[in-house]
């Protein structure tokens, strides 16, 4: 059976879940499928924009999507550099404490990863997005078939945009995959900068380090205070004591 066949029937293994007939979770079951094909532990699936507008679309677990928001979180890690360069990057547990050692410290502390394989997803413009794959065995990352991951992206993005050809939506919001929770709750951190920087006159750079000192201070995510922020179990005045 070929890859593309494979993937198909994992796909299709990976029924949508009850109430999400316009495809909200399209990216989590994909991500699943990923795992399903491929010889990894986990994927997850992000769209950018530039690095401070990452947007996470779904993954094949809670500790998959929890990688995510880590490296959201510190503002560094492989996805990003995959994103900045164009080009795979491959990560085993040296190689991360090496080259991101705040990532590293939160994702071996937190995840059950220890190896990471970040692929660019393209678009005939650039870059759209990433691709992250996991591995608890680091040494999983020398034996991926980087032709068959690029492949699997290939899929990944066919699926997408049929999805998105088959459906009604606005410019303003994209198709339903770009409203699932993953990044429902990141455009929550978007709305949070806007309030944090006008109430303390900072610039949106500027209302980002706070949230991400804050986060790293209490050991949690962006995303995290961001909710706190929006609901009010946090000032932005109260930022200020984590800088």
């Amino acid at each position: 059976m070929t890859l593309a066949a494979r993937f198909a029937a994992a796909l299709a293994a990976e029924e949508p879940a009850a109430g999400d007939a316009e495809g909200h979770l399209l990216p989590r079951r994909l991500a699943r499928a990923v795992v399903r094909v491929l010889p990894v532990d986990g994927a997850g699936l992000c769209a950018l924009g530039d690095p401070a507008r990452r947007t996470p679309l779904g993954g094949s677990s809670p500790d998959a999507e929890l990688a995510e928001r880590l490296q959201f979180t510190v503002g560094s890690g492989p996805c990003l550099q995959a994103w900045d360069t164009g080009h795979p990057v491959f990560a085993v547990d040296a190689d991360l404490r090496r080259r991101w050692p705040l990532y590293a410290e939160q994702l071996f502390g937190r995840t059950p990863w220890r190896g990471v394989v970040s692929l660019p997803v393209r678009r005939p413009r650039g870059v759209a997005g990433a691709l992250d794959l996991f591995f608890t065995d680091p040494g999983g990352v020398a034996r991926m078939d980087v032709f068959d991951a690029l492949s699997v992206i290939e899929l990944l993005t066919v699926a997408l945009s049929d999805a998105a050809l088959m459906s009604t939506w606005s410019a303003a919001e994209g198709p339903a995959w770009l409203q699932g929770p993953p990044a429902v709750h990141r455009a929550a951190v978007w709305r949070a900068l806007g309030e944090t920087g006008l109430a303390l006159g900072r610039d949106t750079d500027e209302a980002l380090a706070l949230l991400r000192a804050r986060a790293w201070v209490q050991g949690s995510s962006v995303d995290t205070v961001a909710a706190d922020l929006l609901s009010g179990r946090l000032a932005p005045q109260d930022l200020l004591d984590a800088a």
